[in-house]
């Protein structure tokens, strides 16, 4: 989806009510001190504080747009496969509008925890597979690979985090108002109920992974040069 779609749905009443009840499911788990970093992948830019270490990285098939809306630039036109970023730089991850667009799940979950630090925190927004907003085109939740629980379980196990938390967040249709998703919010946080359109899930990135084999592929960038041996001159008998 390309970043001006996702971009205009959050200048809509409805993209600011998602803002605002999804902005809420995230406070918690985004405060962070002034030393830390915080890398927001795919559309996180709503989400993001420029108050702190923020930077807002998007997906290259997507596009890029200017964040923040004054001083410097903060954010980057990225391969969400080769971060420019070194090893256990990044104390939270902040992914939305991400998973469910690439082309492999596994590998960029591979490519984050790269650049997470020992106990980093990921973060991650992704359409319920078995909510309303999965098959809405209203929202940008209607697009990409959706999710279930146990899919994101099993994701979040093979590349190697430790589910902390996971909520169901967006209460209701996409069509409802926010006053209706208010009063569904409470039956949303039970679990009962029509399943809500988006999961929420806080993971950490596990600190003996080296130990249990894990290899990072990416550690250097994907493109580069190829170094061939130095020419010799032919001997004749």
């Amino acid at each position: 989806m390309n970043i001006l779609d996702i971009a205009q749905f959050y200048t809509q009443p409805l993209g600011k009510t998602t803002q605002e009840f999804l902005a809420e499911k995230l406070a918690h788990s985004l405060r962070v001190t002034s030393d830390q970093l915080v890398l927001g992948l795919g559309f996180a830019s709503p989400y993001l504080s420029s108050e702190n270490q923020s930077v807002s990285f998007m997906m290259a098939r997507a596009g890029v747009m200017h964040w923040p809306t004054s001083g410097p630039v903060r954010s980057a036109l990225i391969d969400e496969l080769d971060l420019p970023l070194g090893n256990n730089s990044v104390d939270v991850a902040l992914l939305i509008h991400a998973l469910e667009f690439a082309e492999s799940a596994e590998d960029l979950l591979e490519e984050v925890w790269r650049v997470l630090s020992p106990q980093g925190k990921l973060i991650l927004v992704v359409p319920n597979r078995r909510g309303l907003w999965s098959s809405s085109d209203l929202t940008p939740f209607g697009q990409g690979q959706p999710f279930s629980r146990s899919q994101l379980m099993a994701v979040l196990k093979e590349g190697q985090f430790v589910v902390n938390s996971m909520q169901q967040a967006l209460a209701g249709p996409p069509g409802a108002s926010a006053a209706v998703r208010k009063l569904l919010e409470p039956v949303c946080k039970t679990g009962l109920g029509w399943p809500a359109g988006a999961i929420v899930v806080e993971a950490t990135k596990q600190v003996y992974a080296f130990s249990t084999g894990k290899f990072v592929r990416r550690a250097l960038p994907r493109l580069r040069p190829l170094l061939l041996p130095r020419p010799q001159p032919a001997t004749r008998r």
